[in-house]
């Protein structure tokens, strides 16, 4: 398998961008931006569709649109967080504008820019070229160290905003990074994974690390592991099954992942001054 150039450049795209992708969503999940993923993934997808238009490289317009989005919903989210209403804005807008580079894509006539558009929403890891995996790789591996080195602050406003504030930490600040740090993995993320299938890497390694432990530095690895298990369990089923096709297959494992882990209780620590039960105490008759 491995003698084939496109494998070995879509394990090292793969690789970065699942590492990527299981250390900052595990802090997607945390914070609850779950949908502020998503909706960067299609700002990322109506980006490519942009630049087609336009007659821009499709990563430029990725990058360029959904970095702008991401620090813009962080404007009007509050501390720095989109909530729904800001995700809805963004959602009609983006989606807007979609329906609008489509039509005007579909008139010109532009066949090569469609199946480029096609490739962004659906992914397409096996077609990277090797300069192409190779920038994936770094901009993910880039990505995941700002996340190590941002951890504890980043965890502390997460937790608690307010004692963070008052501790002097950059709360909204922060916030704002992390958002344009999300665009960044998003942006090139879609073009692997694809803009409709990346909220699964982005969530369910991390809801299933958070479903098996409470500890932040456990979690966080969990994440991580089990985002690239899925990555490079996805590529191998896809190179043995021609008719599956890589993002389907990652996303799956990924999901199959989640439910395994649903299925383990972590017993969660009691909060402080809450009274334990008493053992073998029932209802009072």
């Amino acid at each position: 398998m491995f003698a084939h150039e496109f494998v070995r450049n879509a394990y090292l795209a793969g690789t970065f961008v699942a590492l990527a992708c299981g250390t900052a969503g595990w802090f997607v999940v945390l914070r609850a931006q779950i949908f502020a993923g998503d909706a960067l993934s299609h700002v990322a997808f109506v980006g490519a569709i942009a630049a087609a238009v336009i007659g821009l490289d499709q990563v430029v317009g990725i990058f360029v649109l959904t970095l702008a989005l991401a620090l813009g919903m962080a404007a009007l989210g509050g501390r720095a967080r989109a909530d729904d209403v800001v995700i809805g804005i963004v959602f009609s807008w983006i989606l807007g504008l979609g329906l609008l580079f489509i039509t005007l894509l579909s008139t010109s006539g532009s066949g090569g820019s469609g199946i480029a558009a096609a490739n962004t929403l659906f992914g397409s890891i096996f077609s990277l070229s090797g300069p192409e995996a190779r920038r994936a790789a770094l901009i993910c591996l880039l990505s995941a160290a700002i996340v190590l080195a941002g951890f504890r602050p980043l965890l502390f406003s997460t937790l608690d905003p307010e004692l963070a504030s008052v501790r002097g930490l950059p709360v909204r600040a922060l916030g704002a990074g992390f958002l344009a740090l999300i665009a960044v993995v998003t942006a090139e993320s879609t073009q692997a994974i694809g803009a409709l299938l990346l909220l699964g890497l982005l969530a369910a390694p991390a809801g299933a690390a958070q479903r098996l432990t409470v500890s932040p530095y456990r979690g966080l690895a969990l994440s991580a592991l089990f985002a690239v298990a899925s990555m490079w369990g996805g590529l191998a089923l896809s190179y043995a099954i021609p008719a599956l096709p890589a993002s389907t297959a990652v996303i799956g494992l990924a999901a199959g992942t989640y439910a395994l882990a649903s299925l383990t209780r972590v017993r969660r620590p009691a909060r402080v001054g809450t009274p334990a039960p008493a053992q073998g105490s029932g209802p009072q008759s």
